[in-house]
């Protein structure tokens, strides 16, 4: 039994050392691609034959509280009249589908091309949706926003233009933060996205690897969307499913850092849990799908191979840190109990480097951000810390999305509800659309905080602080995770 853990605790370690050396490169990449001006070919706005239709789509599903605030965003975007339809694709079954509508007649008499297009059904959900407004929309290029988004006025004059480029199937735009500080569960949330969608996006997409359209912000070719089989909705991460369908058509993709997009982030446990649900068990789903596929392209470079491996597995990564913490109580107890051990675990203390690898990676993001200076890096070392403890409190759920995911497990497309939370006074308790329910997953995140409480009286009683750092982020993480879940049921 005791070798049987080591070998299972050593093979999980390892794996996440890979990825971490994966996540390396992209930094190496990221920080080559800043000395690299761009290039690329773009359209003269000033030649009017040179602007291209563009069809705005807003797929929506009872956003009661931010409709209005994302209607009048986009019926501010700056572009000729004549060449922009907006498509609200509205499959709401409340009473937001009345406000929608009152407010969509206003937008139409002042000028704007704005249709409301709703559904019988929700077939497909998201992806349906969309796929229903392709069918019908005038535009050459489709750019999309979720009702969370609020893309500036010159969104449209920044991005189109790249798609000169004949090649370019998707320009896709940075996400920002409008409520990043309104608590430690929005902090670390954008601690975390801010990381992909600097290091990771541009990383990736220097080096032409696959990279994602992220279901929002970003636009697309009419005529990619439709070569590379069209919308689906037999994943629940969409976006991420046509990405790799595009690219492996040998679409190009291009990332836009410096086009920030503001949008909401959740503020109550249960919509982040919701919302990390469908990302996580999406990926599992589309690594399912589509990565023995990419593996047996010979067009495909290799390096290319191995980045989407973990691209497409980064959400599996969870499963793995669950099981390393798990089996790290009784690796403690046999380190102690079996000298013979010795040896080995001089040798997997090599495996702390990850740690020291994702330090340096996530530093670069926080600072191109946040700036440098010593405070800021007093505050990044409390943020990474944080983050990573309240990532690993949040393994149990993420981990039940992965393997149902790679399992091939159905479940419906649950959208994460949005609150119109722009300060530290607004309040999200009167939301009609937050989860009520105590999730069963819940009382497995109580449990593992009891779990990794003994982890630290054992450090004690053995006197073998080697884990204890990894164990107080453990019980916090679980102990922040199960708390928060409770507390905003109440």
């Amino acid at each position: 039994m005791d070798i049987a853990i080591i070998i299972t605790y050593t093979l999980a370690l390892l794996i996440i050392f890979m990825y971490s050396l994966a996540q390396l490169n992209l930094l190496v990449n990221y920080l080559k691609s800043r000395k690299q001006p761009d290039s690329s070919p773009t359209f003269d706005f000033t030649k009017a034959e040179e602007i291209p239709q563009v069809t705005v789509q807003l797929p929506v599903f009872n956003e009661l509280y931010v409709m209005d605030r994302l209607l009048d965003n986009i019926a501010e975007l700056e572009y000729p009249k004549d060449k922009l339809e907006i498509q609200v694709l509205d499959d709401s079954t409340d009473e937001s589908v009345i406000t929608t509508a009152a407010q969509i007649e206003k937008l139409q008499k002042s000028g704007l091309d704005i249709k409301h297009i709703c559904r019988e059904d929700r077939t497909g959900f998201k992806a349906g949706a969309l796929k229903e407004g392709l069918k019908i929309a005038k535009g050459e290029y489709i750019a999309i926003f979720d009702a969370d988004f609020l893309p500036g006025k010159k969104w449209l004059l920044q991005t189109i233009p790249y798609f000169k480029d004949q090649n370019i199937g998707v320009v896709q735009t940075r996400w920002g933060h409008i409520n990043r500080n309104y608590s430690m569960l929005t902090k670390i949330q954008a601690f975390a996205l801010d990381f992909h969608f600097t290091m990771e996006q541009v990383g990736r997409n220097y080096k032409d690897h696959f990279i994602n359209f992220n279901g929002t912000a970003g636009v697309w070719r009419k005529k990619c969307i439709e070569d590379a089989g069209n919308w689906q909705g037999d994943t629940l991460t969409e976006d991420l499913d046509l990405s790799y369908r595009a690219q492996l058509k040998k679409w190009k993709f291009k990332y836009l850092e410096e086009v920030e997009t503001p949008a909401e982030l959740p503020v109550v446990i249960s919509a982040a849990r919701s919302q990390q649900f469908r990302w996580n068990k999406g990926a599992a789903e589309n690594f399912q799908k589509l990565y023995w596929k990419l593996l047996r392209d010979k067009t495909v470079p290799f390096k290319t191979k191995f980045h989407s491996f973990f691209h497409l597995l980064n959400s599996s990564m969870f499963l793995l840190v669950l099981l390393v913490a798990i089996l790290s109580v009784p690796v403690m107890y046999i380190k102690n109990n079996n000298p013979l051990f010795s040896w080995y675990f001089n040798v997997i203390a090599f495996f702390a480097l990850s740690t020291v690898i994702f330090f340096y990676c996530y530093w670069h993001t926080f600072k191109k951000i946040h700036g440098k200076g010593f405070w800021n890096f007093m505050e990044y070392i409390k943020m990474f810390f944080t983050f990573f403890s309240i990532a690993m409190g949040f393994s149990v759920h993420n981990s039940m999305a992965v393997l149902e995911g790679h399992f091939g497990k159905k479940s419906e497309f649950v959208r994460t509800p949005k609150f119109n939370i722009n300060t530290l006074k607004d309040s999200w308790k009167d939301n009609k659309y937050v989860n009520k329910n105590i999730s069963g997953n819940t009382i497995i995140e109580a449990l593992l905080m009891g779990y990794f409480g003994f982890a630290l009286y054992s450090a004690f009683k053995l006197q073998d602080f080697g884990l204890f750092l990894f164990h107080i982020m453990l019980f916090l993480g679980f102990g922040f995770v199960f708390i928060k879940s409770v507390t905003s049921k109440l």
